[in-house]
């Protein structure tokens, strides 16, 4: 039988969804939990939260089995972070499916190996899409099906298929002060009607454009946190902006009112539709839900 191969993240959030979703549909949950407490575990030895006795070549090693391609590989990475210590991170693996073998394989920009034609299908952040390729709009972008829409096809032949459901939502926050200065609900209409400062990331201004519509847009200007300020407190202090959000707790600890969910920040599953064949077509509905289906032809 043929082997699929698939680019993913090398870790975090997205690369752990890929894992879950395929572990799902394969039975293989040991594998997944195996990949995903090693890097988790790495990521704490990083940001100083744990520490280990080896060194990082002797634990890199450890974890990779180069002799079965069943077992994961792992690579190494230079972190940003202070000293650029360097990170264990996922490299590849092979899984048995009732399509032939799919090969996760860890790409640093998987939409742009898609976008490369390196691979048929691949996962990436909705956001990076949403950063790179979509078209920007009068009109609000407000979910993952609509992508497609805004995707030039001149520009790429890659499309989103399908959303994998780990979403932490792009979601506008203001203070009390500024809400009560309209009188009316924190949403894309208070936008419209707000004139001022609007405090952002600064790789998020395009995604903010498109989902926020460039018609309320009129009369806002971006502001960015300081390097090294905790983002909620930045928009704090400019009174209203758009950060990712899971619980809010944290931009409840800065006295900011939650609004409305803006966008998923969602992994998706991407194709090219130039490399496509029947075999991908089959390795693509193993991270589908049951109920789902493509989110549009190509």
């Amino acid at each position: 039988m043929t082997t699929t191969r698939v680019a993913v993240p090398r870790k975090g959030r997205p690369l752990e969804a890929v894992l879950e979703r395929l572990a799902a549909r394969t039975g293989t949950t040991e594998l997944a939990d195996d990949i995903i407490s090693t890097l988790r575990y790495e990521k704490a030895i990083t940001k100083g939260n744990q520490t280990a006795e080896a060194d990082v070549y002797h634990r890199l090693a450890e974890y990779s089995s180069l002799d079965d391609p069943h077992r994961p590989e792992y690579t190494l990475l230079r972190d940003d972070r202070d000293g650029m210590p360097r990170r264990v991170v996922f490299d590849s693996v092979t899984v048995p499916t009732d399509h032939g073998d799919v090969q996760l394989i860890g790409r640093e920009e998987p939409f742009r190996a898609l976008r490369t034609h390196e691979f048929a299908l691949g996962f990436d952040s909705a956001d990076l899409v949403l950063e790179e390729v979509v078209q920007l709009r009068d009109d609000a972008l407000t979910s993952i099906a609509e992508i497609n829409d805004r995707i030039d096809p001149l520009d790429t032949d890659v499309r989103v298929v399908t959303g994998l459901g780990d979403t932490v939502y792009h979601t506008l926050l203001a203070t009390p002060d500024v809400v009560d200065s309209q009188d009316r609900t924190l949403d894309r209409e208070f936008v419209r009607n707000y004139d001022g400062e609007l405090c952002i990331s600064p790789r998020y201004e395009r995604l903010v454009e498109a989902v926020l519509g460039t018609a309320a847009l009129d009369g806002i200007t971006f502001t960015y946190p300081e390097n090294g300020n905790e983002e909620e407190a930045d928009i704090a202090a400019t009174g209203i902006g758009v950060y990712l959000t899971v619980t809010g707790s944290t931009a409840r600890d800065h006295d900011l009112e939650l609004g409305e969910q803006l966008f998923p920040s969602e992994t998706v599953l991407l194709e090219n539709a130039r490399e496509r064949d029947a075999t991908t077509e089959d390795v693509g509905e193993l991270f589908a839900e049951p109920e789902e289906t493509a989110l549009q032809s190509v």
